[in-house]
This record gives C-alpha cells, sequence and structure tokens, in this order.
C-alpha cells in the first residue's frame, strides 16, 4: 500500500535539492514569463495595424474553419496566436526534463541515491514521489502564466473574438488536459532514461527527443498540412492517455532497484 507520506518526504526532499540549481530555477521562473509575454507582444504589435498579407486568402485553407465568422484582422491574429499555443504545451514538457532528467542519476552522482535506496521506502513511492516533483512545478508553473496571459490579453486591445477563441476549446484542452498528460510523459521517460544512464547531462539530453513531436505540430500548421483545432486536441489526448500508460509502465519494468546500483560505473 502506498504511503503519502513517504512521497511527500521524496518531492521535498527533491524540491530542496533541484531549486538550489540556478539552470532548474531559469527554466521554471524565466522560460514561462518568456513564454507568456511573446504572444501578448505579437497581440499588441498587430491589433489595429495593417498586417502584411493580412487577407485570410494567405492563410491556409485548413485555418478557415477556425476562423468561423470572424473578420479578417482577428482571423489573422489567431492564426499567429495559434503557434504560441505549443508553447503552452511545450512548458509542461521542458521544465520536467530539466528535473527529472537529473532526479536518479543526479543522486548516483552526488552518493545520495545508495541512503535513499536502503530505507523502507518502496520502488512505486519513490518513482511516483520522483514524478510529481518534476510535474507538480512545470502543471503549477504552465497553468499559472496562462492566468496571467487571460488577466493581460484585455490590455492588448485584441478584438473580443479573439480573446473568446483563446478562452475556447482548443486552448483550454491544450493547457489544461494535453499539458499534464505531456508532463507525465515528459516525467516518466525522463526518468527511465535517468535510470539507464550515468551522466545528468546524458539523460536530459535524450529525455529532450520528445519536444520533436510538438514541433511537428508546430511546423505542420505553418506548413498548412495541419490545423491545431478541437479534434486535433482530443486525438493528441487519446494518444498521450496511451503513451503516458505504456511510458509509467516500462519505467517500472525498467528501474531494477536491486541491481541499478552495481550496474552503474
Amino acid at each position: 500500500m502506498l504511503s503519502f507520506r513517504h512521497i511527500r518526504t521524496i518531492i521535498d526532499k527533491e524540491w530542496a535539492e533541484v531549486f538550489k540549481n540556478k539552470m532548474v530555477l531559469f527554466t521554471i521562473v524565466l522560460m514561462p514569463l518568456l513564454f507568456t509575454a511573446l504572444p501578448l507582444i505579437m497581440l499588441y504589435v498587430t491589433t489595429g495595424s495593417t498586417i502584411p498579407g493580412g487577407d485570410t486568402a494567405d492563410l491556409p485553407e485548413m485555418f478557415l474553419s477556425v476562423c468561423g465568422q470572424m473578420d479578417s484582422a482577428s482571423c489573422m491574429q489567431v492564426y499567429v496566436i495559434n503557434q504560441f499555443l505549443i508553447l503552452y504545451m511545450m512548458l509542461p514538457l521542458i521544465i520536467p526534463i530539466t528535473i527529472a532528467a537529473y532526479s536518479i542519476v543526479g543522486e548516483k552522482t552526488t552518493r545520495s541515491l545508495e541512503p535513499l535506496l536502503a530505507t523502507p521506502i518502496s520502488t512505486e513511492e519513490l518513482l511516483i514521489g520522483k514524478a510529481l516533483a518534476a510535474a507538480i512545478p512545470a502543471v503549477g508553473a504552465t497553468w499559472l502564466c496562462f492566468f496571467i496571459f487571460q488577466i493581460l490579453i484585455p490590455l492588448t486591445g485584441a478584438s473580443q473574438q479573439v480573446r473568446a477563441y483563446v478562452l475556447g476549446p482548443t486552448w483550454l484542452l491544450g493547457v489544461l488536459v494535453v499539458g499534464p498528460l505531456m508532463a507525465i510523459a515528459a516525467v516518466n521517460f525522463a526518468i527511465m532514461v535517468s535510470s539507464r544512464v550515468n551522466d545528468p547531462r546524458v539523460a536530459e539530453q535524450m529525455a529532450a527527443i520528445l519536444i520533436v513531436p510538438v514541433l511537428a505540430l508546430l511546423f505542420g500548421q505553418v506548413a498548412g498540412l495541419l490545423v491545431i483545432n478541437q479534434q486535433l486536441m482530443l486525438i493528441v489526448i487519446s494518444a498521450l492517455i496511451a503513451a503516458d500508460a505504456l511510458l509509467i509502465y516500462l519505467g517500472a519494468r525498467l528501474f531494477q532497484r536491486e541491481t541499478i546500483l552495481t550496474r552503474w560505473k
């Protein structure tokens, strides 16, 4: 039976260690703020101005269905702002990778893993605690910045149509549902990699491969090959649920508590 006290102990221990790292603090604090400022600046710059090529005919044909009854200027802004939705989906990937990739191999290099594995804490409690320690700051930072983004949008002068779209199902599914599911995937993959290598930098670089599918969404929309809408989000959610279940299973199987210390050199 899982002990929530043990899990909380692991979380507190992880946070006490990783938040001493300036790079982790930069990733958790400055990067979300940057990803919040960029779309606000873009909205402010494009509101009330003549956008080069501002005819919706210049937009990918697949995207026009997203605009519905929007005017041309609002449709252009929605197209531009949709690219920044990818940033909010990337945050729950980038932040946990930085924390989780260090979680096991980092403890091995600092000689703190041996006494941890010698405690009564079970493998499940250990992995859950480390996973939550990485996922909670990522999801929390993403949701907080999305809330700030929503609060500040009226200051950009964006139309009600644009503001309604950003508060619509596509963005809400992307930030509130896809984000946490991506964090779970990133955490479990990073911990799995971290338990198999002996260098925190290698673990972080290998875990960063998960960013590639998200970038594919960005380039696919820019190229007009797909459109980020509610239907696509539901497909992504279904795929992530299956991927998360698989990664959790593989992570638990690959983490060999009894032999992990003797195998690492």
